[in-house]
């Protein structure tokens, strides 16, 4: 049962438009209804429509004047490192993991890391994210214990890919029956790594996957160093590639690899603000569009400097017309703003549950201010979204029908806390 089965009704009244990502509920590939109503109960989205009769106790919130649209959805981050925000800023990928990722992860203890990630939990949920796919590096169970609880505190809908090395590979197990499946918000997914050196790492990660029927998460030809290993190839030979693996970045790779990825049904995911950061190129999206392939928009943790996913997007359109030199190239803002929505849902396997604001749904749903200085006046709403919008433009988010942000503040968080809680575990980490 959901944790949110105990709330009532609410009602978003009289919104000036709801994006509803599905076409079948409104205009255009967005789904777009103006003048229009959203009704969750006990955490589903029950009606969409004008003028609609709440039930007698629905609390009723009027939205007139402002945009209404499914919560983001982060398809592939790591919480933990705000640890290392302001950290290895000039410095390439694999030197930025040795002098920031590998040298705090072994110095982060359970408390540590629970300051961590509920920061890092709040600052992605204000900014309008209602679900987080979280690739987790091999911690021990205490502070997997830790990681857990900071993201069920924070209210995020999450998905968490649990990292282990071999010898330790139960661990996985462990961590997703108990920590993570007991949560009603929490999803179960298997991370690995893919190395030419270390081929059974996969193979017994991509059968633990199978097993358990949840998604095979990885890093995938980030850098370009990382062709040297031949990964594709790698998973190939490990009956790794299916329609449940979830690919991150896929910068440096070949059209007969995208054919072999998109012929397996894999679903990739874009992280642009992170490539640019550490200079590692940038993902062919348009070419795996073409191939029909699903692809969802992530933030990447850390190399992403914070949770905004206005920004990611606004990266995403304008890094490909750079590159292109062409201001029609994929994705525009339309196709970009479906990427941090639906697109995302279905590149992680659950659109049937989230991504767009359709009966029956859990109600994951922002609600957006166009009436500010940084977004005003009205032109193409759905540009403005991508290219105007910032996380204070959100004033309420509601996850699985809770609202955790009430006219421009979440609730039940205290930001200046969890601040104090971060500062203080940075200074134990890197004394």
């Amino acid at each position: 049962m959901s944790a949110s089965a105990h709330v009532g009704a609410t009602l978003l009244r009289d919104a000036a438009l709801v994006l509803t990502m599905d076409p079948a509920l409104g205009e255009g590939p967005l789904g777009g209804l103006e003048h229009a109503d959203v009704l969750m109960e006990s955490g589903t989205i029950t009606e969409v429509g004008a003028a609609l009769r709440p039930p007698p106790d629905a609390k009723v919130v009027d939205v007139g004047g402002r945009l209404v649209l499914p919560g983001f959805v982060d398809a592939h981050t790591h919480l933990w490192q705000s640890a290392i925000r302001g950290r290895g800023s000039t410095l390439g990928f694999y030197g930025w993991f040795g002098a920031c990722v590998w040298t705090a992860v072994p110095r982060i203890g359970p408390e540590d890391m629970y300051h961590f990630v509920r920061l890092s939990a709040a600052d992605t949920l204000q900014s309008g994210t209602t679900t987080v796919v979280d690739w987790v590096p091999a911690l021990d169970y205490p502070v997997s214990e830790a990681y857990v609880e900071a993201v069920a505190d924070s209210g995020l809908r999450f998905a968490y890919a649990a990292y282990q090395e071999l010898p330790d590979i139960e661990l996985v197990s462990k961590v997703l029956r108990d920590l993570v499946e007991s949560h009603a918000l929490g999803t179960a997914q298997v991370a690995t790594c893919v190395t030419r050196e270390e081929p059974e790492r996969v193979r017994a990660h991509a059968e633990l996957a199978r097993e358990l029927g949840v998604v095979l998460n990885l890093h995938l030809l980030e850098d370009p160093t990382d062709r040297l290993d031949d990964p594709v190839s790698v998973l190939v030979e490990s009956d790794a590639l299916h329609p449940n693996t979830l690919l991150n970045h896929v910068i440096h790779v070949t059209e007969a690899e995208l054919d072999t990825l998109a012929g397996n049904g894999a679903a990739v995911v874009h992280c642009p603000l992170s490539n640019m950061r550490l200079g590692t190129g940038v993902m062919p999206v348009e070419k795996m569009h073409r191939r029909g392939m699903r692809i969802g928009l992530g933030q990447d943790g850390g190399a992403n400097d914070s949770g905004d996913m206005f920004a990611s997007m606004k990266a995403a359109v304008g890094l490909h017309r750079a590159v292109s030199l062409n201001a029609s190239a994929y994705p525009d803002p339309e196709q970009v703003l479906y990427m941090a929505t639906m697109g995302g849902a279905r590149a992680i396997g659950e659109s049937e549950r989230i991504g767009s604001i359709t009966p029956g749904k859990r109600a994951d749903v922002i609600v957006v201010e166009p009436r500010a200085l940084n977004f005003a006046p009205r032109g193409d709403w759905t540009a403005q979204l991508v290219f105007n919008g910032r996380p204070e433009n959100v004033t309420d988010v509601f996850v699985d029908g809770v609202r955790r942000k009430r006219g421009g503040e979440l609730t039940g968080t205290d930001p200046a806390r969890l601040v104090a809680g971060a500062e203080a575990a940075a200074r134990r980490v890197w004394l």
